[in-house]
C-alpha cells in the first residue's frame, strides 16, 4: 500500500503516542503532547541518597558521550567509575568549587582507585559529597572526613519555551540558550534529596490517544484501500 501525506502523518502520531506512553513511569519525563500532561509535578520519597528531584521550572544538566548538554528532569543518579552520572549514563553537570567553570562531576580518581568511597549523597544546596575512609598506617586507627565532589548545575529556560524531546532528554528550541544556576541561588529553588520525581504523563490518558491514533490510522487506510480499489474497478471497465 502506497503511503500518503496522511498515513505518514498517522503512523508518526502513533510513534509520538507510543513514546509518550513507554516513558510514563520515567522519573521526570514530559509527554509529546499536552492532553496526555498531568497538572503538575510530584515527588516520592526514595531510600536512595543520589536521588533528587528538581525545584519547579528547572532541568538538571547531563553530557553525553558525544560531549553534547542534554537537559533532564529526572534525578535518579548513581556514580559510576567515579562519575555521577543518570541512568543512561551521561554525566551530571556542575561546578566542582565555588566559582569555578562548569564541568561534569566526579570523585577523586584516589579514593575511586583506592576503594576508599563510601556514603555518597545529594544535598539540598545540589552538594555532592562522600566519605573518604582511610587507615592511618602509623597506629591502624580508622579515619574518615567528609569530601565535597561539586554542586549540580540546574538550567532554566523562558517561560514560554516549550522543550522538544529527544527521548530520554530535553532539548530547547534553536536560538533559546538555557539560564544556569545552582540550587538555592538565582531564580531556582533547592533540590528535594531522597526523592524521585514522578512522571508528568497520565498513564490512561495515554492508552487512550494511542488507541485513537491506531483507529485514525486504520480508517485512513481502509479509506485508501477502498479508494485503490475503486480506482481498479473502473480500470478493468475501461479495458
Amino acid at each position: 500500500m502506497f503511503l500518503n501525506s496522511a498515513l505518514t502523518a498517522a503512523l508518526d502520531n502513533i510513534a509520538e503516542r507510543a513514546a509518550d506512553v513507554r516513558r510514563a513511569f520515567t522519573p521526570g519525563a514530559l509527554p509529546q503532547h499536552d492532553d496526555v500532561a498531568t497538572p503538575s509535578s510530584k515527588s516520592d520519597f526514595t531510600l536512595d541518597p543520589l536521588a533528587a528531584a528538581a525545584p519547579d521550572g528547572a532541568y538538571f544538566v547531563v553530557r553525553d558521550d558525544r560531549g553534547e548538554y542534554r537537559y533532564t528532569r529526572a534525578g535518579d543518579f548513581e556514580i559510576r567509575d567515579g562519575r555521577l552520572t543518570d541512568r543512561s549514563g551521561a554525566t551530571v553537570c556542575g561546578i566542582r568549587a565555588p566559582g569555578g567553570e562548569v564541568t561534569t562531576l566526579r570523585l577523586d580518581a584516589v579514593d575511586v582507585a583506592l576503594g576508599r568511597v563510601s556514603g555518597a549523597r545529594i544535598e539540598p544546596d545540589g552538594t555532592l559529597s562522600y566519605r573518604r575512609d582511610a587507615i592511618d598506617p602509623r597506629n591502624g586507627g580508622r579515619d574518615s572526613q567528609r569530601i565535597v565532589a561539586g554542586r549540580v548545575l540546574l538550567a532554566g529556560f523562558p517561560g514560554a519555551t516549550r522543550l522538544e524531546s529527544d527521548g530520554d532528554y530535553l532539548r530547547p528550541p534553536a536560538g533559546v540558550e538555557p539560564q544556569r544556576s545552582l540550587p538555592g541561588e538565582g531564580k531556582f529553588g533547592t533540590l528535594e534529596p531522597m526523592h524521585r520525581e514522578r512522571s508528568r504523563i497520565n498513564i490512561d490518558q495515554g492508552l487512550a490517544r494511542l488507541k485513537e491514533a491506531y483507529i485514525r490510522f486504520e480508517a485512513l487506510a481502509a479509506a485508501e484501500n477502498a479508494k485503490g480499489r475503486l480506482g481498479k474497478t473502473a480500470m478493468d471497465l475501461l479495458k
